[in-house]
């Protein structure tokens, strides 16, 4: 009775009108205009929100008829000025209703022709019913001849090589929509929602944008992963989801949720996740999981729950009861995480039955020896793993295939050692001495990276008297694997800094052979430095071999398939590449465009079947007509493509394009240093 009697006296907003409302039916109402208003940023969605908003679109279109989609929220204020007889400001909401009036324009013009019922709907939604040639959103008058022109379709001559977002945005819609999926489009439309919020006159427009737009911590990958595969269950199916699969999951990947599922992606996809400046890792989720039953998310939780069983110990390999996966784990968690899923890929494999113990090992032993010879080099050893775990789906012989071609030589990985720094120094000599990593030993300098003036190599010169070239050739090797060993901890800091003499009499009473072995020598200086690499050399070699298959150094090539996909065009995309290696031809291309345009243009020439398939299934890049605002390239007689693609899209163009002809595999990229920054 007191609740009820407190509803009644409650006063309701009188500067506020929030109403959930079915968007379409919003916009076409007949006394919606909406101007954008001078202080609004310019319109800057790029295409990779635009693929976001019609994947969406796309999805609720195929979902039972009571489902709809959520936009979110659309402010606006009612308009105190009769000027360009706006009803409505709006304050926040302007890039959602800017992007959606570009699909429906994009919708409008392919099929106005074909369906004049459907069409004269979607012009409701584009055009003032009083004035036909003026669209219901008005945007900045910077911007609004720009914004007209392409939502009423009045191109002139001039405007061929324009450009601007709206046009950019437009001809994406159009390149992506197939006349015959016009109608499930339309479909997936009329099933957005948003609230919208009016504001009286009275009320404070920026504190309440201020508030819709605050510095809330935005949801992270693997907390959007959870929500999508939770949410349309019931209580008691979510229950059982979060118990018998996300909690364990939880426990077993602790702090690394995030990149457990980012691993596990590129395990399943054999492609590179792309995480910067986008939520990567959930949109390739939902890619691979367009739509959950509850038949398929138990029979996908299992197989999650048991690869963040693999992954648990991949974190924490002391944990594995099997020793030769405890060191296999190990050496990855010292040489490069990046190797965690196809070494989850692998070992998944062994638990049911399909790879040996032995395999195992072997391939295992390739991964350390791809990334200890790549560091000691001096190549990257990121962005190598999607493409193991695409050789490993052939088998593997093509995965030892895969490794081997990237694994450097003896030869360069001899230089390496004997000039460069030694990588992992620790976990290098550990293994050549054959002990554990908790043995109670340190890294020792026999030659002190900082030698003192009264240091000295024979007991006889000091440092200081040595001359400044004899004093550089030593620095020059003072990191280097034949200057370096390891010493028990007592012993170390007993002789720290201390010459070679006293050093060596600590190294003859260590419980190491590897060290005692540096006692061995009557003087220290390069040439006792130089003779003990070759010595520890000929080990290394044989602990981290190459595989013996044919094969030699790549120049660092990346696969295309694992070329990186950069959202519009930053800064330096004409440098990206030295060169493109194109089935055995070397290309001088140093840019996506021009690989895109040029790829297409071979194709049409070789193998012209996989552009027309490639295209007809993805609605573009090849169309019968230049039907929209751009550039485009004749490729033969009414055959035009479309170059007016972000730099991400062409790269994904071109690698569909190429896997559809089968020679995504012959076809590679040379980064230039830009490329690689």
């Amino acid at each position: 009775e007191n609740s009820r009697s407190d509803s009644r006296n409650m006063s309701s907003a009188t500067n506020v009108d929030a109403t959930a409302v079915n968007t379409i039916e919003w916009l076409s109402a007949s006394d919606t205009t909406i101007v954008v208003p001078v202080y609004q940023r310019q319109y800057r969605w790029d295409i990779g929100g635009c693929e976001q908003l019609l994947g969406d679109i796309r999805a609720v279109a195929a979902s039972e008829d009571g489902q709809t989609h959520f936009i979110g929220s659309i402010l606006s204020t009612a308009s105190t000025t009769v000027d360009d007889d706006a009803h409505l400001v709006l304050i926040d909401g302007q890039q959602r209703v800017t992007t959606l009036m570009l699909l429906i324009a994009a919708l409008h013009h392919t099929l106005r022709t074909d369906d004049p019922a459907l069409a004269k709907e979607l012009e409701a939604v584009l055009v003032r019913r009083d004035d036909p040639l003026r669209t219901k959103l008005r945007p900045h008058r910077a911007w609004a001849d720009v914004f007209e022109s392409v939502v009423l379709d009045r191109r002139s001559p001039a405007d061929t090589d324009r450009a601007s977002r709206f046009d950019d945005n437009y001809a994406f819609f159009r390149s992506q929509i197939r006349p015959d999926e016009a109608a499930g489009i339309w479909r997936g439309l009329r099933k957005l929602e948003h609230v919208s919020i009016t504001l009286g006159v009275g009320a404070n427009a920026q504190q309440i944008f201020e508030s819709l737009n605050s510095t809330g911590e935005p949801l992270r990958d693997h907390e959007l992963i959870h929500n999508y595969v939770l949410m349309g269950l019931s209580h008691a199916e979510q229950s059982e989801i979060e118990n018998e699969y996300w909690l364990p999951l939880e426990a077993n990947t602790g702090e690394q949720i995030g990149a457990f599922w980012r691993d596990y992606l590129v395990m399943l996809t054999g492609r590179e996740v792309l995480v910067e400046g986008e939520r990567g890792v959930y949109d390739a989720f939902r890619h691979e999981f367009p739509r959950l039953d509850r038949a398929t998310l138990l029979e996908n939780a299992t197989q999650w729950r048991e690869l963040s069983e693999i992954y648990r110990l991949l974190l924490e390999p002391a944990t594995a009861t099997d020793a030769a996966i405890a060191r296999h784990f190990g050496a990855i968690n010292v040489l490069g995480r990046g190797m965690y899923p196809i070494a989850m890929r692998l070992y998944r494999d062994h638990l049911r039955g399909e790879l040996s113990a032995s395999d195992l090992s072997l391939a295992l032993t390739h991964v350390e020896s791809l990334l200890l010879r790549r560091t000691v080099v001096g190549l990257p050893i990121d962005r190598l793993v999607a493409r193991f775990c695409r050789a490993a789906d052939e088998g593997m012989e093509s995965l030892v295939l895969a490794i081997a071609r990237i694994t450097p030589s003896d030869e360069r990985t001899r230089v390496g050692l004997r000039y460069g720094e030694l990588p992992h120094a620790a976990f290098v000599l550990e293994r050549l001495a054959g002990i554990d990593a908790d043995a109670g030993l340190v890294l020792d300098h026999v030659l002190p990276a900082a030698p003192s003036d009264d240091w000295s190599g024979d007991g006889v010169r000091r440092w200081a008297d040595l001359t400044d070239d004899e004093q550089n050739a030593h620095r020059a090797l003072v990191n280097t694997l034949g200057n370096l060993t390891l010493l028990e901890e007592d012993l170390a800091d007993r002789v720290f800094d201390a010459s070679f003499p006293a050093k060596r009499t600590a190294y003859a009473t260590s419980s190491l052979p590897l060290t005692r072995e540096v006692a061995d020598s009557a003087a220290w200086s390069t040439a006792q430095i130089a003779a003990r690499t070759e010595q520890l050399t000929a080990r290394f070699m044989d602990a981290w071999r190459r595989p013996a298959v044919v094969g030699i150094d790549d120049d660092n090539l990346t696969p295309i398939l694992d070329a990186k996909k950069r959202r519009g065009w930053p800064r330096g995309w004409q440098r990206e590449f030295d060169y493109v290696e194109y089935r055995g031809e070397h290309w001088d291309v140093r840019d996506v465009r021009y690989l895109f345009n040029r790829v297409f243009a071979r194709l049409w020439a070789d193998s012209r079947q996989s552009v027309v398939d490639y295209s007809a299934r993805q609605g573009g890049p090849v169309y019968p007509e230049m039907a929209w605002n751009g550039q485009w390239d004749e490729l033969g007689e009414g055959q035009y493509l479309y170059l007016g693609w972000d730099s991400k899209y062409m790269l994904s163009a071109v690698q569909g394009v190429l896997e559809e002809a089968g020679w995504a595999s012959e076809v590679f990229v040379k980064y230039s240093y830009i490329g690689d920054a």
